[in-house]
């Protein structure tokens, strides 16, 4: 093992880290980061780091940022934490009400949780109890596409579809059917993107017609899987989806916990389609990498089917000890006061482009990026062996995790998933910030197969 700190010592020798294999922290100590500003995160060492992924997507408005720290300091000198059970207070209220304002017409009512994968297993078993409750007790299993991330609990992987999350905990799961969905990278019908009518939704839709009588619920990742690859779909699929769903009874889940808040270019994802799901489940963005919070919309027909005298035995029995925390939604009423008034998706659009033109002219002749894709403020490039026959890098090579190290040393920190490296920064970063994030990643990929080709 190289030569490492006091701290890194105590890390190792106390903490499991999350989604990493620990030995590799031998060649790879982990940074321990001191402090933090804007986009940059300084180590012990004074190194700085460009978070170019936002802390795992959630910093919107940069680290340390001032008017969220202002309204912080307020409410834990006012209220910390309260029961939400037969208790409210105001920011919960205040947060709900402006997010009425602006979720997709017809979310009506809210439930907290602590975390996203929780949001969607709450958002589950409201299905699956809703439709127990309204005559419909067939309706016992979900659809999700394949290659879908929606979390790692067990409810949660029963949804999910990556192969790295699921395999080992298949005699745990609870599996629910998976379509066949977008991948637009390989389209088998040979589309462009721009012309796309999803005809990839024959698989989903033979899925509904065959098994409708039995499904509860069909949920997504809107306009882009996530851990999947950053896989951008057309949102003439998701409008074929909410016809079918809304056809035969089946509430239709967005998981906007990744993509909601701007991270597309719009509020939430769903817009893009201008459909509304039955139930939007959100975190991350929401509380801007401050608290760990989540949030479940519902319509006013799914609440119904809960209200009536307690004796029926109808309530929604799903509880967090830290539900509703005071701190986490007076940081989420200040997101939300954010994008409002410092005009937000303007400026996500504007820096958007930016980075789209900027991409496409540093990385168009790169014989190994088979494709730059983006959709708002979520660029991602698919790195290839051989651009002609989109022929990818061996998943022994771990190409990305290398050029990720690589990256480090620069000063930016670009995690991968596979062979992609993609980019999703705070909102804050500015266009010579864009201009240093990519010629970072260009060197680094560079530098990657250099070495690798020298070999």
């Amino acid at each position: 093992m190289n030569k490492i700190s006091e701290l890194q010592e105590k890390d190792l020798k106390y903490i499991f880290h999350p989604c990493s294999q620990m030995k590799d922290y031998e060649d790879l100590p982990p940074m321990v980061i001191t402090k933090a500003e804007g986009i940059y995160l300084e180590d012990e060492f004074g190194n700085r780091y460009m978070d170019c992924v936002s802390s795992w997507w959630v910093n919107l408005f940069g680290h340390c940022n001032q008017r969220i720290n202002k309204v912080i300091t307020e409410q834990i000198n006012k209220l910390e934490h309260v029961l939400f059970v037969n208790f409210s207070h105001e920011a919960a209220i205040e947060l709900s009400e402006r997010l009425y304002k602006i979720v997709p017409k017809g979310i009506e009512k809210f439930l907290f949780a602590d975390n996203g994968s929780s949001s969607i297993e709450m958002a589950l078993k409201l299905s699956f109890q809703y439709h127990q409750q309204t005559g419909n007790p067939q309706k016992k299993r979900f659809v999700s596409l394949a290659n879908a991330y929606h979390g790692e609990t067990i409810g949660a992987l029963g949804v999910g579809d990556v192969d790295l999350f699921t395999t080992l905990y298949k005699p745990l799961i609870k599996e629910g059917i998976k379509a066949k969905g977008p991948d637009c990278f390989y389209c088998p019908y040979g589309k462009n993107f721009d012309c796309c009518e999803a005809e990839c939704f024959e698989n989903m839709e033979k899925i509904i017609e065959e098994n409708h009588n039995e499904i509860a619920s069909v949920i997504i990742e809107p306009m882009v899987q996530g851990a999947a690859g950053m896989k951008i779909y057309s949102p003439v699929y998701i409008k074929k989806l909410r016809e079918i769903t809304q056809k035969y009874n089946i509430h239709l889940i967005a998981d906007e916990i990744a993509v909601g808040f701007g991270r597309t270019g719009k509020m939430f994802a769903m817009e893009h389609a201008g459909v509304s799901p039955d139930m939007i489940c959100m975190a991350k963005g929401l509380s801007a990498g401050y608290y760990p919070m989540s949030i479940v919309g519902i319509t006013q027909k799914i609440y119904e089917a809960f209200y009536c005298d307690y004796l029926e035995g109808k309530s929604f029995l799903h509880s967090h000890t830290y539900s509703g925390n005071p701190l986490g939604c007076r940081i989420a009423v200040e997101v939300l006061k954010i994008f409002e008034e410092e005009n937000v998706l303007e400026i996500v659009r504007k820096k958007g482009e930016y980075l789209r033109k900027k991409a496409m002219e540093l990385f168009k002749d790169n014989k190994n990026i088979g494709e730059y894709r983006q959709i708002g403020f979520i660029g991602a490039m698919e790195f290839v062996k051989n651009k002609d026959t989109k022929e990818l890098f061996d998943s022994k090579e771990r190409a990305g995790y290398e050029i990720y190290k690589i990256a480090l040393k620069k000063g930016a920190l670009l995690r991968p998933l596979g062979n992609i490296i993609y980019f999703m920064p705070p909102y804050t970063i500015t266009e010579e910030e864009i201009d240093k994030m990519l010629l970072i990643c260009k060197e680094s990929i560079e530098e990657y197969l250099e070495k690798r080709n020298n070999k």
